[in-house]
């Protein structure tokens, strides 16, 4: 099938736009924003994802306000509308890598957001993973970080962003738990748990991102370059990473309370960057991930056009209590986070945005704990 995507000078493929090259029902391309008041107390996430092999396009809108997280998810059908629109939901690429427009036209849900960048983009390295000889990730992404300027209305209430702390990414490819259902290939062990620890970040003089995966089997990914704000130009990248963490409970998931990452460049240099939470985290369920009432997740077919919303209570530092009253205790959060990096420059303070799920006893994951010091 032809689109407008087609008459264009960049095909990759001896065929349409409407193909990519691989049948596998899991592949994906998705956008994702964030947005912090550094002042504390708001945050926002903005995403939308296509999947080419299942005919769906999927997105979703958060704002956390005074403790409530206002959930917005919306999902269709691909074919024909290519574009960049889903329910109430549309994004518009003003200037390629350096500012996108996201508006949001919901009854009860509105706004028009700015996303400026602030730093180049950095692409991560590339995520590959086999298991029993199958593919189950093969993606690239690329991070940022910007401001976002605006303003939302939530349920007749006025939300105006002035140059909040943002950042975002573009991830595409093949990753598990996407789509479908990971098919059953084999005997495999019960998982005992892992790190995935992804911390955007800026300061006066520098910002960047810094990725650590760790699996309970010893599976190790890292991905991280730091920025000179100044001139724009790699500072850093990460040729390795030491962590250490406090939670505000024993409970499991763990909710991380402070943070340092103890980097080590390529070239030997060394870096510390302390983050402290600030304010509530936001669930990532609300948002889609791992969400959406029938609990499937995103990729998944849901019809010609689909929405669903709600309010959640986001006010206590790890539980989430829903509009039925159910309290539960999602493990994937996003948490804002204030930053402080040490260098041999000196000492610089920021914002970031981490997301830090550690599961799994804490010794096999690599992460220090401040009473183990």
């Amino acid at each position: 099938m032809l689109t407008p995507l087609d008459d264009s000078l960049w095909h990759q493929l001896p065929t349409t736009f409407d193909h990519v090259g691989t049948s596998d029902p899991r592949f994906f391309d998705r956008l994702w924003f964030a947005a912090s008041d550094p002042r504390g107390g708001s945050t926002l996430q903005f995403t939308m994802g296509v999947y080419q092999n299942m005919n769906v396009v999927d997105g979703g809108v958060v704002v956390v306000v005074d403790g409530k997280q206002h959930n917005l998810r919306v999902s269709r059908q691909l074919r024909p509308t290519y574009e960049t629109t889903c329910g109430p939901l549309r994004i518009e690429i003003a200037e390629p890598l350096k500012h996108v427009r996201l508006h949001i036209a919901h009854d009860d849900f509105q706004g028009e957001l700015d996303w400026r960048a602030t730093l180049p983009p950095q692409e991560e390295r590339q995520h590959y993973r086999r298991s029993a000889g199958r593919v189950i990730e093969d993606y690239s992404r690329y991070d940022q970080v910007g401001i976002c300027s605006g303003w939302l209305e939530l349920a007749g209430t006025r939300l105006k962003l002035d140059e909040w702390w943002a950042c975002r990414d573009h991830s595409w490819g093949v990753r598990e738990r996407v789509g479908i259902a990971e098919p059953r290939t084999g005997e495999t062990p019960p998982p005992t748990g892992g790190l995935f620890s992804f911390l955007f970040y800026s300061t006066d003089l520098f910002g960047g991102h810094i990725q650590v995966a760790r699996g309970t089997d010893r599976t190790r990914y890292l991905s991280a370059a730091i920025l000179d704000r100044a001139t724009g130009a790699t500072r850093w990248i990460g040729d390795s990473a030491e962590i250490e963490a406090d939670f505000v409970d024993d409970t499991r998931p763990r909710r991380m309370k402070t943070a340092v990452f103890d980097v080590t460049a390529t070239n030997g240099e060394k870096t510390r960057i302390q983050v402290e939470a600030a304010g509530p985290s936001l669930a990532m369920p609300g948002l889609g991930y791992g969400g959406y009432h029938d609990g499937l997740g995103l990729g998944v077919w849901r019809g010609i056009q689909h929405l669903e919303a709600e309010i959640w209570d986001v006010s206590h530092h790890a539980e989430v209590r829903y509009p039925d009253g159910v309290v539960g205790r999602p493990v994937h959060r996003i948490q804002p986070v204030r930053v402080i990096q040490h260098t041999s420059d000196g000492t610089s303070k920021g914002f970031g945005s981490l997301t830090f799920i550690a599961e799994g006893p804490l010794d096999e994951l690599a992460i220090r704990t401040s009473a183990a010091r």
